[in-house]
């Protein structure tokens, strides 16, 4: 096993605290200036802005149960998770840095909801594509993060290698 330095976990904390930053920033931005399930159309028949929280996970999973039971439920799996990707990401060679900026995509994501969460019980989501009644769930900036770095891990899992 490689000794674990600081320099092993500056990637991970550079965009790990970039992404934490810009979805806190953005949610801020959201919640202070834009009404909850107010819209503003940012490009017509695709593209809005619309404040809403989601109190479930990913596509609303869990928005029926009760707040207490969502909220331990969706805090535990955000703390496993977050240690997951932690491992994988010392576990991952600095040979690998694409893999590794994914894996610190998905920590910064999971970090930002999990603020949400413990913050207002529920996540700020905003970003809303759409074509014509047809719409995507709404989604934030922790949301993109995580899902390109899901993207970036399949990909490996799925080629056995990363661009360099």
């Amino acid at each position: 096993m490689r000794p674990m330095t600081i320099r092993t976990y500056t990637n991970l904390i550079i965009i790990s605290l970039s992404v934490l930053i810009m979805d806190q920033f953005t949610k801020a931005l959201v919640l202070n200036y834009i009404p909850l399930h107010h819209s503003i159309e940012v490009i017509p028949n695709l593209f809005n802005l619309t404040h809403i929280h989601n109190p479930g996970g990913a596509f609303g999973f869990l928005a029926d149960q009760g707040p207490k039971i969502r909220g331990l439920v969706f805090i535990v799996i955000s703390f496993v998770a977050a240690g997951l990707v932690v491992y994988f990401y010392t576990q991952t060679p600095a040979s690998q840095p694409v893999m590794r900026s994914g894996f610190s995509l998905i920590f910064g994501g999971a970090i930002g909801n999990l603020v949400d969460r413990i913050r207002f019980g529920t996540v700020v989501d905003f970003l809303d594509f759409y074509i014509g009644d047809l719409h995507w769930p709404a989604f934030n900036v922790a949301d993109s993060a995580i899902t390109i770095g899901i993207g970036i891990f399949i990909y490996h899992l799925l080629f056995n290698r990363l661009p360099d």
